[in-house]
């Protein structure tokens, strides 16, 4: 698993619908699965994530039951290369669009660090906020 500190580990509803998102739509890559369990590792640029159908075999770790949407509350922020066409694959495959394409810059100490950015919810209602790069500049008042 290359070394990474945080991998999240997502429950879904249906693994192939979501692997039809990530892999089809958003564009990550299946690294590897365990089909007998019900479960894939994907990337996207370094960005990687677990997946396993939330009624499938094998252990399941919950401290409630599972309603729709999934993951309230979080919100996943991925960097890519160039955002445009990501959000342009994601709004012609139909997805709910949470917050449109915009650019945002956001204070830390006294220069702000800007993004360019969307916010989808996946099928099972995760929010997946990309974004690219766009530096930093001086604190505008």
């Amino acid at each position: 698993m290359n070394g990474q500190k945080l991998i999240p580990e997502l429950d879904v509803a249906d693994l192939g619908a979501s692997l039809r998102f990530y892999v089809g739509v958003i564009g990550c890559t299946l690294r590897y699965e365990r089909p007998e369990e019900r479960f894939a590792f994907i990337d996207l640029e370094g960005a990687q994530l677990m997946l396993q159908e939330a009624a499938g075999p094998g252990r399941r770790f919950r401290t409630a039951p599972l309603e729709h949407p999934y993951g309230r509350g979080v919100n996943f922020q991925i960097e890519v290369a160039d955002v445009t066409p990501l959000y342009e694959r994601v709004r012609a495959g139909g997805f709910q669009i949470v917050i449109p394409f915009e650019e945002r810059w956001y204070r830390e100490g006294d220069t702000e660090l800007g993004n360019r950015q969307f916010v989808v919810a996946d099928p099972d209602g995760y929010l997946l906020r990309f974004f690219t790069d766009l530096g930093q500049r001086p604190l505008r008042s």
